[in-house]
């Protein structure tokens, strides 16, 4: 299950908060003790793209931790002011220097145990010249048969990857969303 921050002073008066259930809600919250401000904690958003120029699939080494020296999409954070397709297009450029264009959303993946929920978009490599950025050891392009999947950092990347595949050799590519347990 998952266990959320612990907020321990008020973003606006910086007092000490206390967890409590306010009035006309259903949960706990951190509650500010001084101004009676309300903080809610709520999931962080993951956004990447699944790159494909022909039949290779563009994955990135990761340069830091978690899972430093293993494989994934190019993904990251979602910043405040950009929405998702945003988000997807600048992180690729961050970690693989990698030019896109979007194809839709694929996955959408909760990871509730860890307060994440990953968005993944196909997207179509405009070249393959690649100038990975600090958190990136490496840029790649794969075959499927090529993937290292003993090697993926995160299980909604391998998830990703897998929906990929399955569409690519079926009737065409669809939007799949699931559970990370």
């Amino acid at each position: 299950m998952f266990e959320p921050r612990r907020i321990k002073h008020c973003r606006v008066c910086g007092s000490p908060t206390r967890y409590q259930i306010p009035a006309d809600d259903n949960r706990e919250r951190a509650v500010c003790s001084v101004c009676a401000e309300i903080h809610y904690e709520n999931p962080i958003n993951v956004v990447g793209t699944v790159p494909v120029w022909g039949e290779q699939v563009l994955l990135c080494r990761r340069n830091i931790e978690p899972r430093r020296g293993l494989w994934t999409l190019p993904a990251g954070f979602l910043e405040l002011g950009e929405s998702t397709s945003d988000g997807a297009i600048r992180e690729t450029d961050e970690e693989a220097g990698a030019r896109i264009e979007l194809e839709g959303l694929f996955t959408v993946l909760n990871v509730v145990r860890a307060g994440q929920v990953h968005f993944f978009y196909r997207a179509r490599l405009l070249d393959t010249r690649f100038a990975p950025g600090p958190e990136t050891i490496e840029a790649q392009l794969f075959r499927e048969n090529e993937i290292p999947w003993d090697e993926i950092a995160f299980r909604t990347v391998r998830q990703t990857l897998e929906h990929f595949f399955e569409d690519r050799r079926g009737a065409g590519f669809g939007v799949h969303a699931g559970d990370i347990t």
